[in-house]
């Protein structure tokens, strides 16, 4: 790679912890506080960690990336008739540098496809406008894509469920805190390719441009091709290997705003250095619309005010939506 500042060291996997979730999932009596300590730690250092015991068969994992691969192999014609433009909720094909993660830097080099929650046009929400709200779009060409990816979709509503509570534990509050936050909850899948970087002719251009997610978890199945790399105080930019059988999870803004700054949204971007196409399929989950963004009493200080002030879940994605994608591209 010509560009010094697209190269980044490697991280050694002890800086990022590596935590087992399943005791999160069952209903077996095991020591969840504990789990919620690890996480407390990991939240408070860079907000990333990988989890294993997730739950997530391999066989739906693997089946989840075929068709991935499949979808973005479909000639361009065929994937542009399912655009999100086409879309009244965000859902459909992203074409390749559909997106501006970074400000003053040239569109991300990937592509994508959006997934949520399936919601019919007769749907309350639907007809109240509700943000990211509504039916998705789904390729004709390839007919055993829509249920792998429901299936996936479902599975992974649940497993965030499961992450919430062990947030909740992590701050010192019920497990139970996030219950109202995980009803009818925005959240998105997507699927994502990235061409390999060595091919890139824009200066600056990246698979995708520093940025802090929007929500509150995100939950990152990848390929082994790497590339994902993560901004470290003190450190610079530095790589997150993949690990195999595991997920990699990050702290979006919303956390941050919740805990006053105390846990961690980080910068990350990726620079697909392989020289393959790079897969990989991230879980974004924001939660119940009308929930409440603010400050967390526990997280406040005494005499120390909230740094943000308070918000919707809805209204928080609404404007982080507006302010990556070009005009014209967002709905409501």
């Amino acid at each position: 790679m010509s560009d010094p500042n697209l190269e980044a060291k490697s991280v050694q996997i002890k800086s990022l912890p590596m935590i087992d979730v399943s005791g999160l999932l069952g209903s077996e009596r095991v020591d969840r506080q504990a789990i919620g300590n690890a996480m407390h730690d990991a939240c408070l250092d860079t907000g990333f960690f990988y989890i294993t015991g997730h739950g997530v068969s391999s066989r739906l994992q693997n089946s989840v990336f075929d068709y991935t691969q499949e979808f973005f192999a479909l000639p361009i014609d065929e994937k542009e008739q399912i655009n999100l433009i086409n879309s009244g909720c965000n859902r459909g094909y992203e074409p390749l540098r559909g997106q501006t993660l970074e400000p003053g830097q040239p569109p991300d080099l990937k592509e994508g496809f959006y997934i949520g929650q399936e919601i019919s046009e007769d749907d309350k929400r639907v007809r109240n406008k509700k943000f990211n709200h509504g039916p998705n779009q789904w390729p004709s060409e390839l007919p055993q894509f829509q249920p792998v990816m429901s299936e996936y979709y479902s599975i992974m509503l649940e497993l965030a469920r499961a992450m919430m509570s062990g947030i909740a534990l992590s701050l010192n509050l019920k497990e139970s805190y996030f219950e109202s936050f995980c009803v009818e909850e925005l959240a998105t899948l997507r699927l994502l390719h990235y061409p390999p970087q060595l091919a890139n002719p824009r200066p600056g251009e990246k698979g995708c441009g520093a940025h802090t997610d929007f929500g509150t978890i995100t939950l990152l199945m990848q390929d082994d091709c790497g590339g994902l790399q993560l901004w470290i105080e003190g450190e610079g930019w530095v790589h997150a290997e993949p690990q195999p059988n595991t997920y990699l999870v990050n702290l979006g803004d919303m956390m941050a705003r919740w805990t006053n700054d105390r846990y961690r949204s980080t910068r990350h971007r990726v620079v697909n250095m392989s020289g393959r196409e790079r897969y990989s399929v991230p879980f974004f989950y924001m939660g119940n619309p009308d929930f409440p963004v603010k400050c967390i009493s526990s997280c406040l200080d005494k005499g120390q005010a909230p740094k943000y002030t308070e918000t919707t879940v809805e209204k928080h994605c609404q404007d982080m939506y507006k302010a990556t994608y070009a005009p014209g591209s967002i709905t409501s």
